[in-house]
């Protein structure tokens, strides 16, 4: 390894809700998957510095930077100050809403599957040097461009629009153009044109449509605390995560980036985890959103559908359910840290908790006013016999160890969920209750340590902060095992602000950074306790740890605070979110806010809103809302 990296917490992201691109720092976009978040990349110098593709703009001299979004929007500034003047680069990928949505409807969306960045010379004269090489096959097989009446081109590649006088050497194009102020270039990297127009041409209006859709969306937010800014960035980011095209989430918008520098502990996460889905949900829920709830709900429909009677763990963003894990031998990984893998071998694991997430964001969705489809009930239902058939079965865990399968207390916990969201969900409700109540007494019998009094990791002992959720999911615990319980997983696997998810083997060789939703985690449960003082300044230092531009990786480094992992993280912007809900419950209504489901705190956050009338004022607001902030502006029409 002789190229150096960019560090993951120097990266920003755009999207489309069908694709997305990371930014540097210093002007590359070093990853980019176009059309879907799971195709292969048209840049992949993340995951080899060497090799992969890249799309640099930068003053060709020494400069400094300093970049943020539009307000409210997925759309990056980028500004270099150079000792000759100002240059601006502005990235996004141009996305809005069909020609025939409705005024509330921002899940029906057109994208034209273009990136495109915008240069302006601000004040004085900047010497601008472009570099562009694209990738194909994951960087396999190399790509001969050419340059012909102001299109870069290649064999299955996009096309570069540009009027930059761009040279091929080497494989690489090049333009190198000396800007006075007031100077504007504009480049689409876009494999078609639309009809017949070339895409440098519809900049300007596809900028305009971009930034009012993320606006417009943006403004149906409902969170007024004291956090708002941080919020509607998380918020942002999640929504930019969400595949429009069937209502999928995906944990994150990269692979095989490493929990720690140099092991194998690198994964794919471009997939819809049942479990990450419904997190994310809550999270939007909480902050007033209900279309891509009902978008996701007909996608898990579609995508169970498949499999049934068994229901896989995670599923491709297009339903499928076969997704391989491989290894894309040629490429060195991010910094070095091998393999680089496609697919993702844990499909294959059973893991309990997923069906207690869907049943309790179903219970959620309904609570808010969601007709549940009877295709969809009836799916759900099938969940609940799963359950009941199998709680007593040891899975891999939350976080998918690919050791020997144990009765992880997590699971457990979630199958209670389960069963008791089914009898508010179904008729029939004394059998689930029933057995609810038999989960709960085999719970309380063997997943509390008889030494310390706390929740364990499995029945066979260990340490998990994923027990530290117990609390927000109306489990009934007496109040001294919690407390325990957080100052036991404080102690073992905290470390300053950080904390591990936990300690011991789990059948991978190597180490891993802190996962940053742990920390989140922590701060529900001390806000459960009442321990407010703590939860507040520890959330507010978990704020500082984002990126320039608001963003979290999957975890960090706990010596250096280094990002690690997949990025952006979907996992840690929902926790930010529903921390920061929680500490505004927790604010309006003492600690009885945060009791019971995420329906019960949802439902608490519409009434703390718009007063009384609860959802109904909630859908009228949201009327208002939308009557004034949507406009054919972010409609994006393609004749």
């Amino acid at each position: 390894m002789t190229h150096k990296y960019t560090p993951i917490r120097d990266y920003a992201v755009i999207g489309d809700c069908h694709g997305s691109a990371l930014v540097g720092l210093d002007g590359s976009i070093d990853w980019c998957a176009l059309r879907r978040f799971d195709a292969d990349p048209i840049f992949c110098r993340l995951l080899d510095a060497g090799l992969g593709g890249f799309w640099s703009v930068r003053p060709a001299g020494p400069m400094t930077v300093t970049r943020a979004y539009v307000p409210d929007t997925n759309v990056l500034v980028t500004t270099f100050t150079t000792p000759t003047g100002t240059l601006r680069v502005t990235d996004f990928m141009p996305v809005g809403r069909q020609i025939d949505a409705s005024a509330h409807d921002y899940v029906s969306l057109s994208a034209p599957n273009w990136v495109v960045r915008r240069v302006e010379v601000v004040s004085g004269q900047v010497d601008v040097k472009v570099r562009y090489r694209p990738s194909r096959h994951f960087a396999r097989d190399d790509v001969t461009l050419t340059v012909a009446a102001g299109v870069v081109t290649g064999i299955d590649v996009p096309s570069l629009h540009s009027d930059l006088p761009f040279v091929v050497t080497n494989g690489v194009a090049e333009a190198r153009v000396t800007l006075g102020t007031g100077a504007c270039r504009d480049m689409v990297l876009a494999g078609n044109s639309v009809s017949g127009v070339a895409p440098a041409t519809r900049v300007c209006e596809f900028l305009n449509i971009t930034l009012a859709f993320w606006q417009e969306w943006i403004a149906y937010c409902r969170y007024n605390g004291p956090y708002a800014e941080t919020v509607k960035r998380s918020a942002l980011v999640l929504k930019a995560m969400t595949y429009a095209p069937t209502g999928a989430l995906v944990a994150a918008l990269t692979t095989s980036l490493p929990e720690q520098i140099g092991g194998e502990r690198n994964w794919d996460y471009r997939y819809t985890w049942l479990r990450d889905g419904s997190l994310m949900l809550y999270a939007l829920a909480a902050l007033g959103y209900s279309g891509e709830a009902r978008n996701y709900h007909r996608f898990l429909a579609t995508a169970c559908r498949e499999t049934l009677p068994r229901v896989q763990i995670m599923y491709g963003i297009d339903h499928s359910h076969a997704l391989h894990e491989r290894v894309i031998e040629h490429l060195e990984g991010y910094q070095g840290s091998r393999p680089v893998r496609v697919g993702n071998g844990a499909y294959l694991q059973q893991q309990i908790d997923v069906y207690g997430e869907t049943l309790d964001l179903a219970l959620l969705s309904q609570s808010l006013g969601e007709k549940l489809s009877v295709q969809y009930l009836r799916l759900l239902q099938t969940f609940a016999e799963f359950v009941a058939a199998h709680w007593q079965d040891p899975d891999q865990g939350l976080w998918e160890m690919r050791g020997p399968p144990r009765h992880h207390v997590h699971g457990k916990l979630m199958s209670w969920v389960a069963m008791d969201r089914a009898a508010q969900l179904f008729s029939g409700a004394p059998r689930w209750q029933k057995l609810a109540d038999t989960i709960h007494a085999d719970i309380m019998q063997y997943a509390i340590d008889p030494v310390g009094g706390h929740l364990r990791q499995a029945y066979d002992g260990g340490v998990d902060a994923a027990v530290l959720l117990a609390p927000m999911l109306a489990f009934p615990l007496d109040r001294k095992i919690l407390e325990r319980t957080i100052d036991v997983v404080e102690k073992t696997l905290g470390n300053g602000d950080f904390v591990l998810r936990y300690r011991g083997e789990d059948g991978l060789p190597g180490e891993e950074g802190a996962f940053l939703i742990c920390s989140f985690w922590l701060v529900d449960a001390k806000l459960a306790v009442g321990r407010i003082d703590e939860a507040r300044g520890h959330f507010e230092r978990l704020l500082g740890y984002a990126n320039d531009v608001g963003l979290y990786a999957e975890e960090a480094d706990i010596a250096s605070g280094a990002f690690l992992g997949n990025f952006p993280q979907a996992f840690t912007h929902l926790a930010l979110v529903n921390s920061a809900a929680h500490l505004d419950l927790y604010e309006r209504f003492g600690a009885n806010g945060l009791q019971g489901s995420h329906a019960d705190r949802a439902k608490r956050s519409v009434i703390a809103t718009f007063g009384w009338r609860g959802i109904v004022a909630s859908i009228r607001v949201s009327g208002l809302r939308a009557r004034l902030w949507s406009s054919d502006r972010s409609k994006l029409a393609w004749p």
